[in-house]
């Protein structure tokens, strides 16, 4: 973590989603260990605290983000009740002081077919007291409104621009403000 500092970076966000190494951790449908990491919610949540304690023990917690997507169920790696599995997370991070929480909703069923969820984070966003970003399809209209209903601080876009990296700064411009 050293280099971090060394290299010039602003901080570092922990994938914690879409059935990554923490995510599968996280989720009760593939997390079938029987030792701390197992079992109840505290333990299957432990692997992800702990890798947010020792990267803001190393670089600092203004440095540190996380993204989470407690809704998501790739792989078959869902959770029975991810409500309760954001929660947890949003209040336990809490402890650490990290300069934010990045969560993705349960918004998008293929990238043109949108399912409207509009309170389906709004009580991690209320647990969580630093900053909370969400994505999950957004356009500037759905962006715009997120923040000014208090849903969210920011919102992420990735998307539209993963397939096309012509879009400009311009494009940019136009995005929601909470971006």
């Amino acid at each position: 973590m050293q280099s971090v500092k060394f290299v010039g970076f602003d901080g570092v966000e922990i994938h914690g989603a879409h059935d990554y190494l923490i995510d599968q951790y996280l989720k009760d449908q593939v997390n079938d260990r029987t030792d701390q990491y197992g079992g109840s919610l505290e333990n299957r949540c432990r692997f992800a605290l702990e890798i947010v304690e020792a990267v803001v023990n190393e670089i600092g917690a203004d440095r540190v983000g996380i993204r989470l997507s407690p809704f998501a169920d790739y792989k078959d790696s869902g959770d029975s009740n991810p409500s309760a599995l954001g929660l947890y997370m949003a209040e336990s991070l809490n402890k650490y002081g990290i300069a934010y929480c990045h969560m993705v909703e349960p918004r998008m069923k293929t990238p043109l077919q949108k399912v409207e969820c509009l309170d389906s984070l709004v009580p991690m966003r209320k647990a969580f007291r630093g900053t909370f970003i969400v994505t999950s399809g957004y356009d500037r209209e759905d962006g715009n409104k997120a923040v000014d209903e208090g849903r969210a601080d920011l919102v992420a876009y990735g998307r539209m621009f993963i397939p096309n990296p012509d879009l400009s700064s311009m494009h940019l411009s136009t995005m929601s403000r909470g971006c």
